[in-house]
Formats: C-alpha cells, sequence, structure tokens
C-alpha cells in the first residue's frame, strides 16, 4: 500500500493539472484573459490552492494554456513561406491565424499584447510578422498585391477582427471566415478579381438590443 500511494499521488496530480488546463482554455476562451484565476478554479473543479501549485502565476498559466495554438502559429508561418505561389501563401496565412483567433478570446488576447502578462507571446508574433513583410515582398513582385499594403495593416486587420469576438459564439468562426475574405479581397492588387471564388456565407448577427428577427428590407426593384 505504501508503494502505492507515490503513483496515486502523481496520478492525481497528472489529473488535476489536465483538468486545469481545460478549464482555461473554455474560461479564456470564452471570457479572455481577464478572466480570473478563482473561477479557473471553479470551473476545474479544484481548490485556489491546488491550482497555484500547479501553476504559480496567472502567467505560467496562460503560456501553457495556449501551448498548442502557438505551435499551430508557427506552423503556418512555414507553410507559408514555403509556398511557391506568395499571395496564396500569404491568404492561407491571414486565414489561419484569424481562425485561430475566433476560436478563442483568451488567445486573441494573448497574441496581441492586451493583457499585461503575456509580453513573452511578442517571441510569436514577431516571425508571423517577418513573414508577412517577407510574402509581401514576394506577392508585391508579382503584382499580386497592392503595392501600398505594409505589414501595419496586417496588425490593423488584426485589431478589427477582435471585433468578432462579440459575435455569439455559434456565429464566429462564420463570422471569422468572412471578414478574413473582404480583407484579403481588399489587399489584393486589383479587387474585385476573386469574385469568381464564392464568399464564406455570412453569419446571422444582430446588434445589441436590435430586434432579434427584424424584418429584412425587400430587394431593390
Amino acid at each position: 500500500m505504501t508503494d502505492h500511494l507515490p503513483h496515486t499521488v502523481r496520478s492525481d496530480a497528472r489529473d488535476n493539472r489536465a483538468q486545469i488546463l481545460d478549464a482555461a482554455r473554455a474560461v479564456f476562451g470564452e471570457e479572455g484573459l481577464s478572466a480570473p484565476m478563482r473561477e479557473i478554479a471553479r470551473h476545474a473543479g479544484v481548490g485556489p490552492a491546488t491550482l497555484y501549485r500547479h501553476f504559480p502565476t496567472k502567467r505560467d498559466l496562460i503560456v501553457e494554456t495556449f501551448t498548442e495554438q502557438r505551435r499551430a502559429c508557427h506552423s503556418i508561418v512555414r507553410d507559408a513561406l514555403a509556398d511557391s505561389d506568395p499571395w496564396h501563401g500569404f491568404r492561407s496565412l491571414v486565414e489561419q491565424i484569424c481562425e485561430l483567433h475566433a476560436h478563442s478570446r483568451g488567445f486573441a488576447d494573448a497574441f496581441m499584447a492586451a493583457f499585461p502578462e503575456t509580453m513573452d507571446f511578442a517571441a510569436d508574433r514577431e516571425p508571423i510578422l517577418r513573414a508577412v513583410a517577407e510574402l509581401t515582398r514576394r506577392a508585391q513582385e508579382t503584382g499580386q498585391m497592392r503595392s501600398g499594403f505594409v505589414v501595419d495593416d496586417l496588425i490593423l486587420m488584426l485589431m478589427a477582427h477582435r471585433g468578432v469576438q462579440d459575435a455569439p459564439r455559434t456565429a464566429r468562426l462564420t463570422a471569422s471566415r468572412r471578414f478574413a475574405a473582404y480583407v484579403i479581397e481588399a489587399f489584393h492588387a486589383v479587387p474585385g478579381t476573386e469574385a469568381s471564388a464564392p464568399m464564406p456565407p455570412a453569419p446571422r448577427l444582430r446588434l445589441a438590443h436590435s430586434p432579434q428577427h427584424a424584418a429584412a428590407p425587400p430587394p431593390p426593384r
């Protein structure tokens, strides 16, 4: 029984850690990084002391929570740079980064450094911005990207994309894909040439306090 006890303790600790990370992904994903640690603990079904034993600081928890998303970012950058068509690589990068952000308000906050304890996420942003600069140069040389596009335009786009998080959860991904499609078309050297590819479907959205089933205006004659 004495021999069995350390194994049981280690197993319980692993279970607690996994429960905490699952809870953090859910809570940060929905509420953003301002969610308190006690809410994470409550959602995980553990006490605050257990949470802090595994993750002494909120920064530690944030970094561990979004490990997979950070790896995905690096993979997206590698694939975009390896694409023989720089415009296609740029498009893929924008679409996939937007999708990552749409899935989690917390990851979007961390990536954009909207929370003071996530400054080390700059290590993930920098390769993406360098990749965008290189893809921009290549795509502009082929005449596929607007000559006036600069990397700051991507940052502006991501800042605007954060508004997608205000959409209902069921509509966020749809809204994100449509937003990305419009922005990509705007970055194209000849806007409108992408019209042959169908736009992603429009999400069903409504402004706050607006009637949920307002009648759509009749089509123009």
